[in-house]
């Protein structure tokens, strides 16, 4: 009996990159969402008992705001089944393995990725070492 390879064929996903630097910021758990937040570009804002994490293009930030920069966003190019397996660890697995830093958002309808700007070449290695596409 052999193996159905569909079945365990490792995803090969298409990624654009987003123009712009991004942010990921912290305010406290019981802040109102701030006006710089919401804008042009990628925005994720993130609320939890501990925390609201705000994502957004960094030259919105204000430079008090606790936050990490210098992060180059990519989206996935769908479109995927809301219940399809792999997708994010098809793409994650190859950076993490190499010790690049990576954050992601999912949404509804998709899935992005940040990596640090510094890491961006090794990154786009990485990812078509790994069979996926930068666009």
């Amino acid at each position: 009996m052999t193996a159905n390879r569909s079945a365990t064929a490792t995803p090969r996903i298409r990624l654009k990159q987003l123009p712009g630097l991004y942010a990921i910021s912290r305010l406290e758990a019981g802040h109102g969402i701030p006006d710089w937040a919401d804008g042009p570009g990628f925005v994720s804002i993130t609320r939890t008992d501990d925390e609201l994490s705000i994502t957004c293009l960094q030259e919105r930030v204000p430079d008090l705001a606790r936050q990490d920069r210098d992060w180059v966003a990519f989206k996935f190019e769908g479109p995927f089944a809301f219940g399809e397996t792999g997708i994010v660890l098809s793409v994650i697995r190859p950076l993490s393995e190499n010790g690049l830093g990576i954050f992601v958002v999912s949404t509804f309808e998709g899935d992005h990725l940040l990596v640090k700007a510094a890491d961006q070449a090794a990154a786009a290695r990485l990812l078509g070492d790994a069979g996926h596409t930068l666009l």
